[in-house]
């Protein structure tokens, strides 16, 4: 049976380490949405691993892991980590896939990222600045450069040199080659084309064959662009429903859905938090439960357990279970 894992508060609950724990029991695992904005943190045999765009099931050997169209793939980043990998014995080869219609992550989307930040002044959502939030919006005004685009240099060129210049006009302190960009992203994609693949016939095949399949979710319900505490939220579906249009499955390829919850809570960035401590007790749970994110090192803000979000994560998702996590802290 396929099961599905994901956060059920505003994310670092703790799903890569679930993860890790139930992939022995899957063939598959696949990741739907999300970037390299989002990190999950792994320990083997004393090694830290955080992994960013990789689903955690690649540490298990024999274990094909997916990243599918849902996620925004920034090419240097994710060379980076399998580069990290490979560093530490791990050896990725094939068992890494990569839907041919995820969206890629360019230069000039960290640009605009920041650009929009600053622009909100007190407003700001506290972004981690990576692009994510302009390449999934240049996805929506279908303007995005997708990773099958890379098998048409033609195309892609056309692509990038508009992409490029629309930046350029909004961008007024610097001006960007956009030569330049389609060069690099060239040379990134003659490493990233093998790895592309039609990932909703892959799991498709992979489910006919009777093979099972962890979903793998990134960030937490709270953050979801739908369902979360808008506009202080992500840019993808990061609740249930990114499983299906981030994968290309069915909602019956779901059999069980398991949300990961901490006993207490936390988030990073702007946005309510109704349970937030501050002063001395938030300092000292910050400090016990290592509060600070995996990928920028930012302090999360802590509170107590809050039962009236987790409640609703269990509605909005239609969780079958909860994976509490960090009760010894």
């Amino acid at each position: 049976m396929n099961l599905a894992v994901l956060g059920a508060q505003w994310g670092d609950e703790g799903k890569g380490k679930i993860v890790d724990l139930l992939t022995p029991r899957f063939n598959l695992v696949a990741r739907y949405q999300g970037g390299h904005n989002a990190g999950h943190t792994v320990y083997v045999d004393g090694t830290k691993f955080v992994l960013r765009l990789i689903p955690s099931g690649i540490l298990h050997h024999g274990i094909t892991c997916v990243i599918g169209n849902g996620v925004v793939v920034d090419p240097a980043a994710l060379f980076g980590e399998i580069d990290e990998l490979i560093k530490h014995g791990i050896d990725v080869g094939d068992r890494l896939v990569v839907s041919d219609k995820a969206h890629l992550i360019l230069p000039y989307h960290r640009d605009l990222d920041l650009l929009s930040e600053a622009r909100r002044g007190e407003r700001k959502i506290g972004t981690t600045s990576r692009g994510i939030g302009p390449a999934y919006e240049d996805k929506i005004a279908r303007r995005g450069i997708r990773v099958g685009d890379l098998a048409d240099p033609a195309g892609l060129a056309e692509n990038v040199r508009d992409n490029v210049t629309a930046r350029n006009r909004l961008v007024h302190d610097s001006t960007m080659d956009w030569k330049e960009v389609l060069d690099n992203l060239l040379q990134q994609g003659e490493r990233l084309r093998p790895m592309a693949r039609d990932v909703s016939l892959l799991l498709s095949n992979a489910m006919r064959a009777g093979q099972s399949i962890l979903f793998e979710g990134a960030q937490g319900t709270l953050l979801d662009i739908d369902h979360g505490t808008y506009p202080y939220v992500t840019s993808s579906n990061a609740s249930i429903g990114g499983v299906c249009t981030g994968l290309g499955v069915g909602p019956r390829a779901i059999g069980r859905v398991l949300g990961v919850v901490k006993a207490y809570t936390t988030r990073v960035g702007e946005g309510p938090l109704p349970t937030e401590l501050s002063g001395e007790m938030g300092n000292r749970l910050r400090e016990s439960g290592n509060e600070y994110g995996a990928v920028t090192g930012r302090p999360r803000r802590c509170g107590w357990y809050d039962a009236v979000a987790v409640r609703y994560g269990v509605r909005i998702n239609g969780l079958d279970a909860l994976a509490l996590t960090k009760l010894d802290v």
